[in-house]
Order: C-alpha cells, then sequence, then structure tokens
C-alpha cells in the first residue's frame, strides 16, 4: 500500500504529540498512536515516541497510508436515520464520524456504515463516496441527505450547486459580536504554509457566510448561521477570520479544553431541499449534541434553554 507524506511545523507548544495531532488533523487518537507504535511519524526526522511532547518550531512528518478504492466494506455501525424512501436518506451525524474513507480514516466512517444499512446508494461519488452528495467535517455533528440512486444523486448535487438547499447551523464562539447580523464574504483556500488547514486568501475560492446573534453571554455569542457556499471548514475559517473562532475548535481557535466541549462547538441542525422525485420541499432538523448543550447551560448558568435547542426545531 502506498502512503502519503503529510508535513507540518508545529506553532507552539502543544503538549503530548498523540493529543496535538489529533486536534490539529483529521485523524483519530487511537490510529494516530498506531503510527507512532509503528514508526511512521516523525518528530524533528526521528520516530517520535507515544508520549513525546510537542515544542513550538518542531517539524512534523506523517507517512499515512493511503486507502485503496476496493477496501471500502460494509461495517455494522449504528445510524440515526431522520428520514427514508427509496430514493434518498436524511443522517443525523454525530460527531467524530467521519463522512468517507481517506488516508488516515480507512473505515468507521459513514459510507461504511450506509453499505452495510443500505442495498442501494448512487454511483456518481465512487466507491469511497457512494450516496455522498454532501460533507460535513468529522467533529461537527449535524445532518446530511445521501442518494440512493444516481437520478437522486444529481438532482440534490444540482440543488447545493446552486444554493437552493439551506444549510442552518448554529455554533458558539469567543467574544462579543457587536451587530445582531452580518455576511462574511472572504476567499477561502488553503493556507499558504500549514497545507492541512485552510483560510482566508487573496487567490481562494468565493465563500459566503451568513450570521446572526442568537444569545450573547458576555466572552461568548451563539450563533446562527447560514451558508450560501459550501468551502471546506468555512464556518470555522471565517470565524477565526471574524477574531472570534468558534469554542472548542483546536485547529482554528484555542487547543486548551473550553466548557466540556471535546471539539468546536458547531452543529448543523437544520436542511432543506426539494424532493428530486416528489418536488416536495422538505426540512429536517437535529437536536445539539450534549457536549454543546452542556456549554450553553454553563454559560446561561444553567438557565432553561429554549424548546427548539433542545428538540433541534426552528
Amino acid at each position: 500500500m502506498s502512503t502519503e507524506t503529510v508535513a507540518f511545523v508545529a506553532e507552539a507548544d502543544a503538549g503530548r504529540i498523540d493529543a496535538y495531532l489529533a486536534g490539529v488533523t483529521e485523524y483519530t487518537r487511537s490510529q494516530l498512536q498506531k503510527w507512532l507504535k509503528d514508526g511512521a511519524v516523525l518528530l524533528q526526522g526521528k520516530p517520535a515516541k507515544p508520549n513525546a511532547s510537542v515544542k513550538a518550531g518542531d517539524t512534523i512528518l506523517i507517512h499515512v497510508p493511503q486507502v485503496q478504492e476496493t477496501e471500502v466494506v460494509p461495517q455494522d455501525i449504528p445510524l440515526d436515520i431522520a428520514f427514508e424512501d427509496e430514493d434518498l436518506c436524511v443522517i443525523r451525524k454525530p460527531k467524530g464520524m467521519v463522512v468517507h474513507p481517506a488516508p488516515g480514516n480507512p473505515d468507521g466512517t459513514l459510507v461504511n456504515a450506509l453499505l452495510y444499512h443500505f442495498k442501494n446508494l448512487s454511483s456518481i461519488g465512487g466507491t469511497i463516496r457512494p450516496g455522498i452528495v454532501h460533507r460535513i467535517d468529522r467533529d461537527t455533528s449535524g445532518l446530511l441527505v445521501v442518494a440512493k440512486n444516481d437520478f437522486a444523486h444529481e438532482k440534490l448535487a444540482v440543488q447545493f450547486a446552486e444554493h437552493t438547499a439551506r444549510r442552518s447551523y448554529v455554533c458558539l464562539v469567543h467574544g462579543n459580536f457587536k451587530e445582531d447580523s452580518g455576511t462574511i464574504d472572504a476567499p477561502i483556500g488553503r493556507h499558504p504554509v500549514d497545507r492541512k488547514r485552510m483560510a482566508v486568501v487573496k487567490d481562494g475560492r468565493r465563500a459566503v457566510t451568513h450570521w446572526s446573534v442568537l444569545e450573547r453571554y458576555g466572552d461568548a455569542t451563539f450563533l446562527h448561521v447560514e451558508l450560501e457556499t459550501g468551502r471546506t471548514h468555512q464556518i470555522r475559517v471565517h470565524m477565526a477570520y471574524a477574531k472570534h473562532p468558534i469554542l472548542g475548535d483546536a485547529v482554528y481557535g484555542s487547543t486548551a479544553p473550553q466548557l466540556g466541549l471535546y471539539s468546536q462547538a458547531l452543529h448543523g441542525y437544520r436542511l432543506t431541499f426539494v424532493h428530486p422525485r416528489t418536488e416536495e420541499r422538505m426540512t429536517f432538523t437535529a437536536p445539539l449534541p450534549e457536549d454543546f448543550l452542556t456549554a450553553l447551560k454553563r454559560l446561561s448558568n444553567n438557565g432553561t434553554m429554549p424548546e427548539w435547542v433542545t428538540k433541534g426545531e426552528q
């Protein structure tokens, strides 16, 4: 099996190497620990020990095994299905689940689960991404629509490309937005130094994020966010660009634990699209994950949460 080498330079002292890499890459801590034991992670040019510490300026190389398309297999992984018919299904994806196999995540993904639970999936995405019309980050929870046939896939893909399908998110960010609502229109592309990250760059692709304030908590703000475009890590990058990084986001914000969050407080709570066959406009919602709810309760001093927050309805 071939390998891909991922290289970057640590920007700050960050403690144990496995924990640091889990925060700044898309790989799980267990995968990283295995590669560390196998000698596939180099720190300053030498195989790193599993308990090695990362210092500012350290160079890290990860030799990541490449996934072959023939390796994708069905796996009995539970799915939270919001809706299903012969053309599509809507999934509530939990935090921690990767959407499709990729370097460092050969299995345990949503695609592996889909192959187990459904006989038919669209072929447009190939064997690595069957049925996958759009994606969300591993540590972002929320709604995804999956196509069971090519007809549905093509119709849905057009809606996402033309931005007629609506994706609504909520997130907790650092600091207090002065305005009640606004739009961030700033191009996004690969970070010029760290190729695993995205950034606002002059020659990037146009990215537009609309936001409005749901609640202010002094040092943090609860936001409703609508995507007009769908760039990689768009909301996370735009919030960091606006100097209000998402709480719990170790890649674009702080690596320190915050309010009981174990990853970014970003949740795709509502998805709206037109059914490809019936042409019915459909809307689905998903309740917030537990760590997000816990953070909100701590910020509001355990005050009562709006009903839509706990039930995913608005």
